[in-house]
């Protein structure tokens, strides 16, 4: 399903990234760890086209290196990245319509699917996202993501700050 070859990636001067090479088969959960500044961020945005970087990303056999990143979500990649990075001043139920943009037909389908593994946003639906908690809020930047029908979802620092009862949540899902 992805397959990442001799992947380098820097911020400036400084290389981040130095050869990284993986693959990942299809339905299988991978887990990248490492201390803080590792890379592991870095990879991911690189994967999903933020930043730059060389190498080869393929994904299902065709190559996605650098290209925009909304190229990328419309071949099935979904990053969620670190951070709760949410709309705080829209509902929940706006939220998870902007991760749907380009599933316009299935959003009703996808918006049930979200609500049905995250009930607490199903109770939250008319909420702004910045007045959730923290576990909420990432509930509701993984349910935007799954909005968008991933074929590969990214998550990047899907349990930082939340509680033990919102990680189990989270990770449950």
């Amino acid at each position: 399903m992805l397959t990442i070859e001799n992947l380098n990636a820097s911020y400036g001067e400084m290389q981040v990234l130095r050869n990284i090479s993986l693959a990942i088969s299809a339905r299988e959960i991978v887990s990248v760890v490492g201390s803080n500044g590792a890379g592991k961020s870095t990879m991911l945005k690189a994967i999903s086209g933020i930043i730059k970087s060389s190498g080869t990303i393929s994904f299902n056999g065709a190559p996605v290196s650098n290209l925009p990143p909304h190229l990328i979500v419309q071949r099935g990649i979904v990053h969620v990245p670190e951070g709760r990075k949410i709309f705080s001043e829209m509902t929940v139920v706006e939220n998870l319509m902007m991760g749907g943009y380009l599933h316009q037909k299935e959003i009703k389908k996808n918006m049930e699917r979200v609500l049905t593994i995250f009930p607490r946003l199903a109770e939250r639906k008319k909420q702004l996202g910045g007045t959730m908690s923290g576990g909420e809020q990432q509930m509701l930047a993984i349910g935007r993501g799954l909005m968008g029908n991933p074929k590969l979802l990214l998550l990047d620092e899907p349990s930082l700050g939340l509680s033990p009862l919102f990680t189990d949540v989270v990770f449950s899902a």
